[in-house]
């Protein structure tokens, strides 16, 4: 509908604007076409004449007059009316919008187009460290990033997963010789269970014992320099991890897998080329031994040029060097036109440093676009980090298995009759549904407090609210019977307030793709529920009295909002159950 309003108001303005040099299409990629909260002012209204009073020099309200007047007649709008102080008011003919009800509920992507001009778009997110195991804060990046993925997918983009792990640095050369430590104390290989000891374990270890500290700077070295034995137990720590998370992901029901990593060391060979490139083009400069790039837009705390290392004195490479490599090989190698970057808001300066440097390099080309998409902090109760009772760091396999005790013991309270496997999915959808939902419910751009009691409720805007409404349309229709569907009829205004948000959820869908904002489509399915609640209790659908044709046409209702859920909560990477 935002479609035909946009194509009236831009056939409009080619006359209004005729005797100015105002073209109606830079005015359209400003306007907002918004639907209403009060249905007395229609269904969707716009600001197009208040956009237009300054270049126009008239009133606004005189401007909306003008556009009013010059509309065509469309048999989608029954009334078009002016509001105080110009705003343009649209009500949608109701026979319209039960053909647009019907057509959505024929659609197998609930008249979700797919964009025209599909993208590559290069999604950066998760990105855990190697020999470490995987910690509450990775929740964010990796749920957040999988479902805008799973949306643009969805909308037809071909979108490459970047799983940037921490697989190189200087802590490797200590993590490789205690690996051989601990392999040759057993006499055998080893299995990594417990990340977190066997690093403090090697830290150990490289502060108390010479010996092993220079073995360590040692292998730093050769493994770097390509040695064959470093890089095989490299290769040992990689894979542990690798294996271990990738258990978190299939357990998450995210998409990622082993496939998707592209971590640090992937771009080792491209370094040197990138300082050399970088040195050649004047853009970096050698300063004490090592090789800096000063960006006058950038300053330290005495207001000069800030200095960006890329390589140090000693031939080592930093973070910043990388991700220069990191930016040029997705745009000329993978053909990115777009690159998201989970990663939360403390990255902002250095992702805008390197930036500048590609830039400035001329790696990135005018149409490509890099997106910084940062996160808040998970906090506690307490407003501080989310931690442990003793402070420690929340492992994520201990919040996921603490998520599905107490849906366990919910289940028991609620005196619920499941069984066997079906009991086990449902506890399993339930806590894993509820964990993501209580982040991808909140504006990624802040910081959320963790509440097990919130997240956990059947009340409000969380996951297993929405899953119920969803088990309980299908209960509707298990008391049914198979009782057949019919064309949508819309009788009442209850009945108008769900069509109308049904067919908003395209809206949702696009602005999560565009924004890269998952709380967009959470709110939207939140919204529809609790439309859902208030049709059902105003609206009988299988109560005696009900006629043949209203029962039909309401059943039909039911069943396009049990879809819109369903699409919507799995874009979400949340799945539904048939009964809870």
């Amino acid at each position: 509908m935002k479609q035909t309003i946009l194509g009236l108001l831009k056939d409009s303005l080619s006359t209004v604007l005729k005797s100015s040099d105002i073209s109606e299409d830079s005015i359209l990629n400003k306007v907002h076409i918004d639907r209403t909260k009060d249905k007395s002012h229609g269904d969707f209204a716009t600001n197009v004449a208040m956009l237009l009073s300054k270049p126009l020099k008239q009133n606004p309200r005189a401007i909306a007059e003008m556009i009013v007047n010059n509309l065509k007649e469309n048999n989608n709008i029954s009334k078009v009316e002016i509001a105080a102080p110009g705003f343009i008011n649209f009500f949608v003919n109701t026979k319209s919008l039960e053909q647009a009800l019907n057509s959505m509920h024929q659609d197998e992507r609930l008249m979700v187009k797919k964009d025209s001009v599909p993208k590559t778009v290069v999604v950066d997110y998760s990105a855990p460290n190697v020999a470490k195991e995987m910690a509450v804060h990775h929740i964010r990046s990796t749920v957040i990033g999988d479902a805008v993925v799973k949306v643009l997918e969805f909308l037809g983009h071909n979108v490459i997963r970047a799983n940037h792990i921490g697989d190189w640095g200087t802590q490797f050369g200590m993590l490789i010789a205690y690996l051989e430590k601990v392999e040759n104390e057993s006499g055998q290989g080893m299995e990594l269970s417990d990340f977190e000891a066997f690093y403090r374990a090697a830290k150990e270890n490289y502060d108390s014992d010479e010996a092993f500290a220079v073995k360590a700077r040692n292998y730093v070295v050769q493994l770097q320099g390509g040695d064959e034995y470093c890089h095989k137990m490299w290769r040992k720590l990689v894979d542990m991890t690798t294996e271990q998370n990738q258990k978190l992901y299939d357990r998450l029901d995210v998409s990622l897998t082993k496939k998707d990593i592209m971590g640090e060391s992937m771009y080792n060979d491209m370094l040197p080329l990138v300082v050399d490139d970088l040195l050649k083009k004047g853009i970096a400069t050698t300063d004490q031994g090592a090789v800096v790039v000063y960006l006058p837009q950038f300053k330290n705390k005495e207001g000069e040029p800030l200095g960006n290392i890329i390589r140090k004195s000693d031939g080592g490479y930093l973070y910043t060097t990388t991700d220069i490599a990191c930016v040029k090989y997705r745009i000329e190698t993978l053909h990115a036109d777009r690159i998201l970057y989970f990663t939360d808001s403390r990255q902002q300066q250095h992702l805008e440093t390197v930036w500048a440097i590609c830039n400035k390099a001329g790696y990135v080309p005018d149409n490509i676009s890099l997106e910084h998409c940062p996160f808040g902090m998970m906090l506690g109760k307490d407003g501080k980090p989310f931690k442990t009772r003793s402070g420690g760091t929340v492992k994520l396999k201990d919040l996921l298995d603490e998520s599905e005790k107490k849906v366990t013991e919910l289940l028991k309270a609620r005196d619920s009759k499941l069984q066997g496997e079906e009991r086990d999915s449902v506890i399993h959808n339930i806590a894993i549904g509820a964990v993501k939902y209580a982040d991808l419910s909140k504006n990624r751009t802040t910081d959320y407090v963790f509440d097990w009691e919130q997240m956990l409720s059947f009340d409000g805007n969380t996951a297993p609210y929405l899953q119920y409404a969803y088990s309980r349309i299908q209960a509707i229709f298990r008391k049914a019977q198979n009782e057949p569907l019919g064309p949508i009829t819309i009788t009442n205004d209850t009945e108008e307030d769900l069509g109308n948000k049904l067919l908003a959820f395209s809206d949702a869908v696009y602005s999560v793709a565009s924004k890269s904002m998952p709380n967009y489509l959470c709110n939207y399915l939140f919204e529809l529920s609790n439309l859902f609640m208030h049709f059902y209790e105003a609206c009988p659908v299988l109560k005696e009295g009900v006629d043949e044709k209203t029962r039909q046409s309401r059943l039909t209702l039911c069943d396009l909002t049990a879809k819109v859920l369903k699409q919507g909560l799995g874009l979400l990477g949340i799945s539904v159950m048939e009964q809870m």
